[in-house]
């Protein structure tokens, strides 16, 4: 067996957590403590988040979509791959450290991606972005932290309560999807959906996506 390899430590801003990259071979981890946040072996659920928020909007010529959390990209690949050559595609990524693995140590999982000319990455808090638009959107998508119950940062509480929910609301053109992963259920956020104004599909997949791994949650609420 290979043993794991530390290759980088990032602080998380406002916390005084600190992600680990670790490699294994061509396996890739990114961990906090003793969690595991992502693996590039199990991508199946994040790449979910994408296609099925795709094909909500896919009567939309020119989609433009948010995505917040780079993480190993596996997001960011599926949506490209789903959405149309016309689509214009905003990542946002909280850890500066994240975007310098995904050009580095992880170049070859993320392929041309982010060269992508779809594609333009910004290195900052999603919920800014999503405070300082209004009717931008036509899809969010929100891979932050391990889902409304805060896990690296307690500032992503703020996505997640009803005035994050109502500022995606805002944020998001009629027709628009908010599309929320998570790694278990959360009752009380899909009643926090309801209580915005969303109609709320609650989705349960596994982390492969093929039927094997972790469940997981992702909630798709469409803007009337």
């Amino acid at each position: 067996m290979i043993p794991w390899e530390k290759i980088d430590t990032a602080k998380i801003p406002g916390s005084d957590e600190e992600l680990r990259l670790m490699r294994r071979g061509k396996e890739f981890s990114i961990k906090l403590g003793t969690n595991e946040l992502m693996n590039n072996r199990l991508s199946g659920s994040e790449a979910a988040l994408a296609t099925l928020a795709a094909k909500q909007i896919e009567m939309v010529a020119k989609p433009v979509v948010l995505i917040g959390g780079l993480g190993m990209g596996f997001t960011l690949r599926a949506a490209l791959t789903v959405l149309g050559g016309k689509a214009k595609i905003v990542v946002c990524e909280l850890v500066p450290a994240v975007v310098a693995w995904a050009r580095g140590p992880m170049a070859q999982v993320f392929g041309d991606s982010l060269d992508d000319v779809r594609v333009s990455i910004r290195e900052t808090d999603v919920g800014e972005i999503i405070r300082a638009r209004r009717s931008a959107f036509d899809a969010i998508l929100l891979d932050v932290d391990n889902g409304p119950e805060g896990l690296t940062r307690k500032g992503n509480d703020a996505l997640y309560n009803a005035g994050g929910l109502k500022a995606a609301k805002t944020a998001l053109r009629p027709g628009g999807v908010l599309a929320v992963w998570s790694s278990g259920p959360n009752p009380a956020f899909t009643k926090r959906l309801g209580n915005a104004g969303f109609d709320v599909n609650e989705v349960n997949i596994r982390a492969t996506g093929r039927g094997g791994g972790a469940r997981h949650v992702i909630w798709m609420a469409r803007k009337g």
